[in-house]
C-alpha cells in the first residue's frame, strides 16, 4: 500500500483551499505530490483565488495565496503516477481547452487510476469524455457540463460537505467537502491512517 506519487493539475486562479489543502493532506500522509501546469516551470507559482458565499446569487472572489509548481507539466505522464488530484476554482475551465491536459486525463482514466476532482475540476472531466455514465458531484453550476458529458449528475443528495465515488474517480462540490473528498480518495488510493 505505500507512498503513492500523485499529479495535481493547477492553473492560474485555482481555489485557494481546493490547491492547498489536499497538497498538504496527501503531503501529511506519505505521498509525493507533484504540482504542474501548462507553461510553466518547477519553481513557478500560480495565482489563487479564494471562493466565498456572502449572501450573493454565485460566489465572490478574493486574491489567495502564490501556488508553487514542482514538476514540469511537459514531463507529467500518466504512468508514472498512480493518481490524479484536480482542483476546482476558475483554472479547469481554461486547462480543459489544453490537448495535453485532456490526453493526460483519458490517460489516467484509461488505466483506472485514481482521480480525485473537487469544484469545477469535473469540467476537465466532462472535456475529456470520461463522465459516461458514471456518476459525478461538482460545484452546481457544472452540473448541466457533466450532465451533456454522459455523467449522472444530481442522482445523489450534494451537499457542500459530501462527496462520492464512482469506481476510480472521487468527486466533490467544494471545499467545504475536504474532509470527506480526501477521505474517500485516500481509501481508493489503499492509504492507511493508524493512530
Amino acid at each position: 500500500m505505500g507512498a503513492k506519487k500523485i499529479l495535481m493539475l493547477v492553473g492560474d486562479f485555482v481555489e485557494d483551499y481546493e490547491a492547498m489543502v489536499p497538497y498538504q493532506i496527501l503531503t501529511m500522509v506519505g505521498h509525493t505530490v507533484h504540482t504542474v501546469c501548462p507553461g510553466k516551470r518547477p519553481g513557478d507559482t500560480v495565482k489563487t483565488a479564494v471562493h466565498d458565499f456572502v449572501g450573493d446569487q454565485t460566489y465572490v472572489e478574493l486574491t489567495g495565496h502564490r501556488f508553487a509548481i514542482n514538476a514540469s507539466f511537459d514531463g507529467a505522464r500518466a504512468g508514472e503516477y498512480d493518481a490524479l488530484c484536480i482542483p476546482g476554482g476558475r483554472a479547469p475551465e481554461y486547462l480543459r481547452l489544453d490537448p495535453r491536459v485532456i490526453e493526460l486525463v483519458q490517460a489516467f482514466d484509461k488505466a483506472r487510476k485514481p482521480i480525485a476532482a473537487i469544484c469545477h475540476g469535473p469540467q476537465i472531466l466532462a472535456a475529456a469524455g470520461v463522465l459516461e455514465g458514471r456518476q459525478v458531484i461538482a460545484y452546481p453550476a457544472c452540473g448541466p457540463e457533466c450532465t451533456a458529458a454522459g455523467g449522472r449528475f444530481g442522482e445523489v443528495n450534494a451537499t457542500a460537505s459530501n462527496a462520492l465515488t464512482d469506481g476510480n474517480l472521487v468527486t466533490a462540490p467544494a471545499w467545504p467537502a475536504h474532509p470527506e473528498w480526501m477521505r474517500q480518495f485516500l481509501k481508493v488510493l489503499g492509504s492507511r491512517i493508524e493512530a
